[in-house]
C-alpha cells in the first residue's frame, strides 16, 4: 500500500474577508485541506498559530495601514516553532505598504484576482515536502547574528498570554539579549523541548496552564530544572505571587508593565 499523505493544514487570515472566505471555500471543497480561519489581529495570530501549527498561512490584504501591516510581524516569532510558508494576496498598493513595514523574511506575493492554478501549484510544492517528512525547514525563521564579536548573547524565553506585553518585553530586551516570545505555557514547554534558554520570564496568570503550573513542570524536568525563572505579575496579583515565591522559590518576580531599566536590572541580577 502507498504511503498515507498527511493533510496540509492552512490558516487563512486578513482584512479582506470576502477574498479570505472565497479562498477558504475553494481550499476545503477542491482539495479537502484542513483550513483554519483567524482574525487579523495581533493577539489572535499569536494565539492561533502556535496552537494550530499550520504549514501555510494565507494573508488576504485589504485597505491596509501601517499598523495593520505590523500586526503580521508577530508571525516572525511564530515561525520559530516550525516550518511555515507565507502567502500574501494583495493589490499593488497593499503590496507596497506591506513590503515597507513588514519584518518577515520570506513571503510569496499573489496578485488579485487570485489564480487558483498558481495557488494550488505552490501548495502542491509545500504539501510534497510536508508529506515526505521534510519538516525541518523554516521559511520564515529569523536569524540575527547575536554573536558578531564571538560572544554569545543570553537567550531569554518570555511567556505571556498578552501579545502586547510580549512585544513590549522584546522591545526592552532586544538590544542586550536574544528573545523568544511564546503565548502560553503549553507552547513554552514545547519550545523548551527543542531549544535551550538562559532565563524564563513567566506570566503568573494565564488561561489553561498558569505560571506556577508551568514552573512546577520545568522544575520536575532534569533538563530544564536549572533554568532561572522570573515571574511576571500584575499589581493585583502581587501579594499572591509573593506568597508563592516562598513555596516555589523562583528567582524572583517583576511587576507588569515593567520599565526597561527594571526588567534589565532583574535579569542582570539573576544572570550576572
Amino acid at each position: 500500500m502507498g504511503k498515507t499523505m498527511k493533510k496540509l493544514k492552512i490558516m487563512v487570515t486578513g482584512k479582506n474577508r470576502r477574498i479570505a472566505s472565497d479562498i477558504c471555500n475553494h481550499l476545503a471543497d477542491d482539495r479537502d485541506y484542513n483550513v483554519i480561519k483567524c482574525a487579523a489581529t495581533k493577539d489572535a495570530l499569536f494565539q492561533t498559530v502556535p496552537n494550530e501549527m499550520p504549514r501555510v498561512i494565507i494573508i488576504c490584504l485589504g485597505n491596509e495601514t501601517k499598523e495593520t501591516v505590523k500586526n503580521y510581524n508577530i508571525l516572525k516569532e511564530c515561525a520559530k516553532l516550525g516550518a511555515l510558508t507565507l502567502i500574501v494576496v494583495c493589490n499593488s498598493v497593499d503590496k507596497s505598504l506591506f513590503i515597507k513595514y513588514t519584518t518577515l523574511e520570506k513571503i510569496f506575493f499573489m496578485s488579485r484576482p487570485v489564480s487558483l492554478f498558481v495557488l494550488y501549484d505552490k501548495l502542491d510544492e509545500v504539501e510534497s515536502k510536508y508529506a515526505s517528512g521534510e519538516d525541518d525547514y523554516a521559511l520564515l525563521s529569523e536569524y540575527v547574528n547575536p554573536n558578531p564579536d564571538g560572544i554569545r548573547r543570553k537567550h531569554i524565553l518570555a511567556v505571556d498570554d498578552s501579545a502586547e506585553q510580549l512585544m513590549q518585553i522584546k522591545e526592552h530586551l532586544k538590544e542586550f539579549y536574544e528573545v523568544t516570545l511564546v503565548g502560553n505555557g503549553k507552547n513554552a514547554l514545547k519550545f523548551l523541548e527543542k531549544q535551550k534558554v538562559d532565563l524564563i520570564l513567566l506570566d503568573y496568570m494565564m488561561p489553561e496552564m498558569d505560571g506556577p503550573d508551568v514552573y512546577k513542570l520545568i522544575r520536575e524536568d532534569e533538563k530544564l530544572q536549572d533554568i532561572p525563572v522570573v515571574f511576571l505579575t500584575g499589581v493585583k496579583e502581587k501579594e499572591t505571587v509573593v506568597k508563592t515565591l516562598v513555596e516555589l522559590k523562583p528567582q524572583g518576580y517583576v511587576v507588569k508593565p515593567a520599565k526597561k531599566s527594571e526588567l534589565v536590572a532583574k535579569i542582570i541580577d539573576v544572570l550576572g
